[in-house]
């Protein structure tokens, strides 16, 4: 079994075994719900692969990888109430199987056990452990402002887009290495190098997103291509075309926004082609390729035997090339 399918089954085993069974079950069964859908556990594999890396005990690991994959269960079930999205990994979300004052309240307690796990360790370790926690549950918060001002927002830069993603999706995976880190008595300067590694994987998984979602397979992203197109989101992509296109792919570009048509097959096609002819696929690509050079130059500074950074940088390659 390779290790990451052997972190990931050590981590199932033990997010099964603590799942709740409290009362009111009108509050903890929208929990285990949540938590049951699946999802690709990235953030808690990442925890547990860090502790491997520097050489502490991946068990001792496990209750700080629970409490990151609670935690970001908790944003997406509010991100889903503030979207007002219907479905989450297929099934319906917690607001909608049940109801949205419901849906408020179960979130909040996440985030309360999440805390409740970190202070099952020595107090030296849980109180770094809550201090990141805290840094990083404030920057996530306002990823997600900046996300919900975007739409409303007449001029967003690219500059803007990436500091979005970053506190939105990219500090919560530098946060779970950190935590492994912290957890495996690592230096102050290898918890945060750790975490710039983490940060920037994440920035790739987001803009990777953005590129699947135009240019992917419905196989490869399990969902309906374009569905960014469709939406008019302010993607990557998308504010590539508005900061760089000629005139005439801006014109064109506004013309296929302005529209909301019942197959959506044609504007999907065509603002296709002007990410083509723009350059903004070979921009995203190119920001792809620059982060990605500088996780392999961050991986191979860090002052680790090469077994363990060919560790690290198999479950990089495994996560960037989505086999997972």
């Amino acid at each position: 079994m390779s290790p990451f399918n052997s972190y990931q089954k050590l981590f199932l085993e033990f997010l099964e075994s603590n799942l709740p069974d409290n009362s009111p079950k009108n509050l903890y069964e929208p929990t285990r719900y949540i938590l049951s859908l699946g999802g690709k556990r990235i953030r808690p594999l990442f925890t547990l692969i860090t502790v491997d890396i520097f050489n502490g005990d991946v068990k001792d690991a496990l209750p700080a990888a629970l409490a990151i994959e609670i935690f970001h269960n908790f944003s997406l079930v509010h991100d889903d109430i503030m979207d007002n999205a219907p479905l989450r990994r297929g099934k319906d979300t917690v607001h909608k199987k049940w109801n949205l004052n419901t849906a408020i309240l179960s979130g909040d307690v996440m985030l309360i056990w999440s805390y409740e796990i970190l202070q099952q360790y020595p107090p030296e370790i849980s109180g770094i452990l809550t201090k990141l926690f805290s840094q990083t549950a404030r920057k996530v918060c306002e990823g997600q402002q900046l996300d919900i001002d975007f739409p409303q927002t007449t001029q967003v830069s690219l500059e803007d887009y990436m500091q979005m993603i970053k506190y939105k999706t990219a500090v919560l995976i530098g946060c779970s290495m950190s935590v492994g880190a912290v957890i495996s008595n690592a230096s102050s300067e290898q918890i945060i190098e750790i975490n710039s590694i983490g940060t920037d994987i994440g920035l790739i998984f987001q803009l990777q997103d953005d590129y699947l979602d135009v240019f992917g397979t419905v196989n490869k992203i399990g969902k309906q291509i374009g569905g960014d197109i469709i939406e008019n989101k302010k993607t990557f992509l998308y504010i590539y075309v508005l900061e760089n296109g000629s005139e005439n792919e801006l014109k064109d570009f506004k013309y296929w926004l302005g529209l909301s048509p019942k197959d959506p097959s044609n504007k999907i096609i065509e603002i296709t082609n002007i990410y083509n002819s723009s350059g903004a696929k070979k921009a995203i690509i190119n920001k792809i390729k620059i982060l990605t050079k500088s996780v392999y130059d961050k991986i191979e500074s860090l002052k680790l035997d090469n077994s363990k950074k060919k560790l690290i940088v198999s479950f990089f390659e495994k996560i960037k090339n989505r086999d997972f």
